[in-house]
């Protein structure tokens, strides 16, 4: 689904309604009404495709946690935290976000907000995506290898100066996307870089630190076993005793924090660890048992529900071509 399609979504009477209503309508109704429009609501996010071949910005808003599931790109994505307080998943790590955090995910990372209910303020934030030749054009023009990192971070600019910069970068790169005035791309593909360039030197300066990692608790700990255990067998009955809890102890906590069973949140880091062997190169075909899928079949038919889409096809889309 390309971005375009998903704020077309968001235009329907059916979000619209939920956005009225300030968020306080019950989620599962809001998924149901977007699945009785035939809208999977649960794949708005899973897999987007960038409308550009280089540059997309946009601005979003969230009144839910249940709308982001965890998920992965193809492409580079930089957040700007505009307003909200919500806690992110970055891969392995979890960060309490402030307004003027920007939250930097290279291709193939896993990542997701949580945001608590009720929400007593809507996560909103600006939203850069490069791809990986946009990247790659960046770092010859300015012949520095290491000007855009390959690893998550998050950053917190707020109330620094390079924060002010980088908020406008943002802000522009939004504006000049969704204006659309005349030369608008180039004024977006300017924005992205003089971003990149910021995000660089703010990297290197000391007066702009990375926030430290939230407290490890059981939720940390349950999802660093299922990411290191992937191409083993997973239970819930295996899980509780390995932590010393009830099965009861850990599906509520999924269910409360991440608004997924356990187990679909066991698949979905199977199917992101599967996405990330296809665009290294692995052929669709012999990477089930790797992440844990005992037969082909059943990796194909938890991969198309996810996303949409076949492995196959999948692969044909990451490589600019078809697939079925």
């Amino acid at each position: 689904m390309k971005l375009d399609e998903v704020h077309e979504v968001k235009r329907r009477p059916e979000f619209q309604e939920f956005l009225r209503e300030g968020g306080n309508i019950r989620p599962q109704d809001f998924q149901s009404a977007l699945l009785a429009a035939g809208i999977p609501s649960v794949n708005l996010y899973q897999e987007l495709e960038m409308n550009s071949r280089y540059v997309n910005a946009h601005s979003d808003v969230n009144y839910s946690g249940d709308i982001i599931q965890l998920h992965s790109h193809s492409f580079y994505e930089i957040l700007y935290t505009r307003s909200g307080t919500v806690q992110y998943l970055l891969g392995n790590e979890r960060y309490s976000l402030k307004q003027g955090d920007i939250v930097f995910v290279p291709p193939g990372l896993s990542h997701r907000p949580l945001i608590s209910e009720p929400v007593t303020e809507p996560y909103c934030r600006y939203v850069l995506w490069l791809s990986a030749e946009y990247i790659e054009q960046v770092r010859n023009i300015l012949s520095e290898p290491n000007t855009v990192r390959t690893e998550g971070k998050v950053l917190r600019t707020f109330g620094t100066s390079m924060g002010e910069i980088l908020h406008q970068h943002f802000r522009s790169a939004a504006e000049e996307s969704g204006r659309k005035a005349p030369g608008w791309q180039a004024a977006l593909y300017a924005d992205a870089m003089l971003t990149l360039v910021q995000l660089y030197r703010a990297f290197r300066d000391i007066r702009v630190h990375t926030p430290n990692t939230e407290k490890q608790e059981l939720l940390d700990d349950v999802l660093t076993y299922i990411k290191n255990n992937l191409s083993e067998k997973i239970t819930l009955k295996d899980t509780a005793r390995r932590f010393l809890v009830s099965e009861s102890t850990i599906s509520q906590l999924f269910r409360k924090r991440l608004g997924v069973s356990f187990y679909h949140c066991v698949t979905q880091h199977r199917l992101i660890a599967a996405k990330n062997l296809i665009m290294d190169g692995e052929p669709p075909g012999c990477i089930y048992g790797n992440v844990g899928f005992t037969d082909y079949s059943s990796f194909y038919r938890a991969f198309k529900q996810e996303y949409g889409m076949s492995p196959r096809k999948y692969l044909g889309w990451i490589n600019g071509g078809g697939g079925s």
